[in-house]
């Protein structure tokens, strides 16, 4: 019995270190697998030439961080020659038809020209060791050299939106 509890514990202890290390930043990610709204298989655009801001969007909370994330847009406080922003719709933990969801960001893109990508089956959740984004808006920034150095799930605070602003302005070189 002592043996099986040790046991336990020793790998409680893996998980949460393994865990603990997944969220430390800045870390290490690498570009990708997903693919476009037509279901093409599609690298991460722009890797390693520009700064990223990605934004995870599960299609079942679109509307979280719209209020912050439309300022950020109609601002253009992290637009600049050195960063580029698109999105990423996790289709795996939405409970609408893929189909759907990508005709919906289809006639997005052809209104406003934004990028937007699909990951089918949380390819680069796993990849990048996110963990639980399912009923999350994630907003990542990652630099050119291939590091996450932010990451936010779910509604961002006004203090989690300030981080984020200062992240960002260290990635356009505004601060």
């Amino acid at each position: 019995m002592k043996l099986k509890t040790l046991l336990l514990v020793a790998v409680a202890t893996i998980m949460f270190t393994v865990d603990a290390d997944a969220q430390r930043l800045p870390r290490p990610v690498r570009n990708v697998e997903i693919q476009t709204l037509d279901g093409d298989k599609a690298r991460l655009p722009w890797w390693g030439e520009k700064n990223l801001m990605i934004f995870y969007v599960d299609p079942d909370v679109p509307k979280q961080n719209h209020d912050f994330i439309t300022s950020i847009e109609e601002s253009k406080r992290l637009d600049g020659p050195e960063i580029r922003g698109f999105g990423i719709i996790n289709l795996k933990d939405t409970g609408f038809p893929s189909e759907i969801v990508r005709q919906i960001a289809d006639a997005r893109t052809a209104k406003n020209g934004a990028t937007i990508l699909c990951d089918p089956d949380h390819w680069l959740s796993s990849a990048w060791r996110l963990g639980d984004c399912n009923d999350c808006f994630v907003i990542m920034l990652i630099n050119k050299e291939g590091q996450l150095v932010y990451i936010h799930k779910g509604e961002m605070s006004k203090e989690e939106q300030q981080k984020f602003i200062e992240a960002g302005d260290k990635l356009t070189g505004k601060n």
